[in-house]
């Protein structure tokens, strides 16, 4: 064994419920250090999206009765990669030591002389029922929550259960029919209020209330599957009035996001935050372009520049890296500045640099009407973007007598991660509701990796007429449009077509 100083750390980390804005700080922090992840079936995807990029990820989970790993081995995986000096994460879905066998690999961590820490995590109980608009206590109802599971239904005492208030059984789905059955024969009123919850505190959460006398009927009849929570007690009644969660406006819209994966987070934040269930799928990954030499070539002559134009933060972030690659720096930079939008805006203001030009539409076609006022005859401009994009802004630029430097900073490239996913999310009984796409190349690209047929059974949001365009030429309908042409537009957008069509 390597002497102490070499031995990483352990850390069992609750990832909550489904809802990966559920995790705690502590947590996301320990999972941007991690050098090893080993994550479980319940643990949200996104979750593992706020993971550094070079950290290792390993499944241990287990799915209905499939099991990747015995509890042992997992447990002598942790020990491994501790005595290797790496930081290792141990995700769990929900808290680590609410019937997350967390105790278990607590001890054998302790046992083997590894540190390790524990991150408690958002108990299902209680996002769950929270999210399914049931207070686990209420001064009125009830003043004691008891957690059983439902694996082992003999080594429980039902005498005793059933005089509890309020009753929270972990997978006890399988079981449901035994334990309302058992309950009732323990004295529990037929009448008692009950719920089962599947999928809780995710835009697909499925929820059959009824009572504990017919909740086994109504679970065959939903179809009701694991993973669920089953709550029975006076509580469930609530319900009827605080239900929150599935009345937000696209609570129960499944809807893709095609965004790159580093850029994903705020759209899909907002639209978990509607209700929505969201499944990324990034069309787009960014590589270096097939050759540097133009860009550098701009960057050494930076000064003799008039204006820099930027038509996305891609291009900000790429020219910038570039740059700093380079033997100069900002204060060659003595052009003035065009953003096509408020995003690419904001990437420059990062920058400490102030934006010139922004037109009023966040179109190539806008921000060439908005240089025709400026007078660019004459005027030298630097145009960095990807290495394939439209020939329209330059061309209109050289019709004004300006002098265009086109240099390609990044390469848009299809992730090949990214096809499995698409498969899964096209593959079921059930299409994606809808797709959101906020460039030409994130629905092109899509459709590189999804048949158009497939795709034609989800609708299509776009975030402006170009994308809508490119959308069009496809052959795929478009259902809305932002306006404006901004991820807040489009949302805006997804708010008021499902208003309309589900009106509160």
């Amino acid at each position: 064994m390597p002497p102490a100083s070499k031995i990483g750390k352990v850390s069992l980390v609750g990832a909550g419920p489904g809802d990966p804005q559920l995790l705690t700080l502590r947590g996301r922090a320990l999972l941007d250090r991690a050098d090893v992840i080993f994550y479980d079936n319940l643990a949200a995807p996104a979750v593992l999206g706020y993971a550094s990029a070079g950290a290792e990820r390993i499944y241990v989970g287990k799915k209905r009765a499939e099991r990747t790993h015995s509890q042992e081995q997992i447990n002598e995986l942790l020990i491994g990669e501790a005595r290797k000096g790496r930081n290792v994460v141990r995700l769990k879905g929900g808290d680590p030591y609410i019937f997350g066998r967390g105790g278990e690999e607590a001890l054998a961590l302790a046992a083997a002389g590894i540190p390790f820490d524990v991150v408690p995590g958002v108990t299902s109980a209680v996002g769950v029922a929270a999210y399914a608009g049931i207070p686990l206590t209420h001064r009125d109802h009830t003043q004691a929550v008891t957690f059983v599971t439902g694996h082992c239904l003999d080594a429980l005492d039902w005498d005793s259960l059933a005089g509890r208030q309020t009753l929270v059984v972990f997978m006890g789905l399988t079981a449901v029919a035994e334990i309302s059955s058992r309950l009732r024969q323990a004295g529990r009123s037929a009448a008692t209020p009950a719920a089962a919850i599947r999928w809780g505190t995710r835009g697909d959460q499925q929820t059959v209330a009824c009572t504990l006398g017919d909740l086994s009927e109504k679970v065959a009849r939903h179809k009701l599957k694991p993973p669920a929570l089953v709550i029975i007690g006076e509580v469930v009644g609530l319900r009827r009035s605080v239900n929150w969660f599935e009345n937000l406006p696209l609570f129960g819209q499944s809807i893709v996001v095609t965004r790159p994966a580093a850029q994903a987070g705020g759209l899909a934040g907002r639209l978990r935050a509607l209700g929505a269930h969201v499944i990324e799928i990034p069309t787009i990954a960014f590589e270096p372009p097939e050759s540097f030499a133009p860009v550098d070539r701009a960057i050494e002559k930076l000064d003799s520049y008039d204006w820099l134009a930027f038509t996305s933060a891609n291009g900000v972030r790429c020219f910038i890296e570039r740059l700093d690659a380079s033997s100069c720096d900002l204060r060659s930079l003595r052009a003035k500045l065009c953003a096509i939008g408020p995003a690419t805006a904001e990437a420059l203001a990062k920058l400490h640099l102030k934006v010139d030009l922004t037109p009023d539409e966040f179109v190539a076609e806008s921000v060439a009407d908005a240089f025709r006022c400026c007078s660019p005859a004459g005027k030298r401009v630097l145009l960095p973007r990807a290495e394939t994009a439209r020939e329209f802004l330059p061309e209109a630029l050289r019709s004004f007598g300006a002098v265009v430097d086109v240099v390609p900073v990044y390469r848009a490239v299809v992730p090949e991660e990214s096809r499995p996913a698409a498969e899964r999310a096209w593959s079921g009984a059930k299409a994606p509701d809808w797709v959101t796409v906020t460039s030409s190349s994130t629905v092109t690209n899509l459709a590189e990796i999804v048949p158009v047929a497939r795709l034609r059974a989800s609708r299509i949001a776009s975030i402006g007429p170009i994308t809508s365009g490119a959308a069009r030429g496809l052959g795929l309908p478009v259902a809305v449009e932002a306006s404006p042409y901004t991820a807040d537009g489009l949302i805006d957008a997804l708010v008021s077509y499902e208003s309309a069509v589900n009106p509160p």
